[in-house]
């Protein structure tokens, strides 16, 4: 049975696998950390928060400091949607944000049933121009 957690992290109870609920990509055990099983990428602070004064003039932007704060973004290895984003120093393991009872959700979820299957919507429609080419791309 698949429970969602997240709008992009589900349980299967039944594996007590972690799973992304896009794709279905297994992530890790449920008892774990999902984290482990994602794809990070450790941005540079400053393409984030883009500096408020002139770097060249002060040392202080209103950026934070690359020795003081890492900002890990976590995506799942099947499909690529982002997971999830921290906020952490340098070097710390991926923080554990999540930890359930997994004995307690089976028991729980044993007793309501299956929840109903989860569906996306599709996209809305394109409107406006139908000729290949937005209106930006034209010179006035």
């Amino acid at each position: 049975m698949k429970i969602d957690i997240t709008e992009t992290l589900q349980i299967d109870l039944d594996a007590e696998q972690w799973l992304c609920s896009r794709c279905g990509h297994v992530h890790g055990p449920a008892r774990g950390n999902y984290k482990e099983g994602l794809l990070v990428h450790d941005r540079d602070p400053s393409e984030v928060h883009r500096p408020l004064l002139d770097t060249r003039r002060y040392d202080y932007s209103f950026t934070p400091d690359p020795k003081w704060c890492a900002i890990l973004e976590y995506y799942c290895a099947g499909c690529g949607v982002m997971v999830e984003v921290e906020y952490t120093v340098p070097g710390h393991p991926p923080c554990h944000d999540i930890e359930l009872d997994i004995d307690a959700l089976k028991a729980q979820w044993a007793e309501r049933g299956a929840p109903a299957p989860r569906e996306f919507a599709e996209p809305p429609a394109r409107t406006g121009h139908s000729h290949g080419h937005s209106h930006h791309d034209h010179k006035h």
